[in-house]
């Protein structure tokens, strides 16, 4: 039984925001999703203000969920790599979407509010 399975959910959005929902896993898939296969290491690296505690609590929850892959290489010292499974993989057009969005509400409003209010200020 995965995570999202636990967890009472009323609708289809609901189960999408128990899985892909919170503060660091949207920035883990997008980066597994542009930039491929990564290291523990080399996540961390590309998100700011992570810590490596969260970092592995959210990379369980979606490996958990089917969403990431963890790939262990029998090396000393141990290697692990992390990859977007099939499922995760479905995202990225979401994510891409979601990317648009905050990019044209950016411009569009909050930057427009900003100008406004310089102008009342003056």
């Amino acid at each position: 039984m995965t995570r999202a399975q636990e967890k009472m959910v009323n609708c289809e959005k609901e189960l999408t925001l128990a899985v892909i929902g919170g503060k660091w896993k949207m920035l883990i898939l997008w980066h597994l999703g542009k930039k491929g296969t990564k290291r523990f290491g080399e996540l961390k690296s590309l998100i700011p203000g992570i810590t490596q505690r969260m970092l592995v609590n959210q990379l369980r929850e979606l490996e958990e969920d089917h969403i990431v892959k963890r790939q262990v290489y029998p090396v000393v010292p141990p290697k692990v790599e992390y990859s977007l499974t099939e499922e995760g993989e479905t995202l990225m057009p979401i994510l891409d979407s979601m990317y648009k969005w905050g990019k044209d509400y950016m411009e569009n409003v909050l930057q427009k509010d900003q100008l406004q209010e310089k102008k009342s200020v003056q």
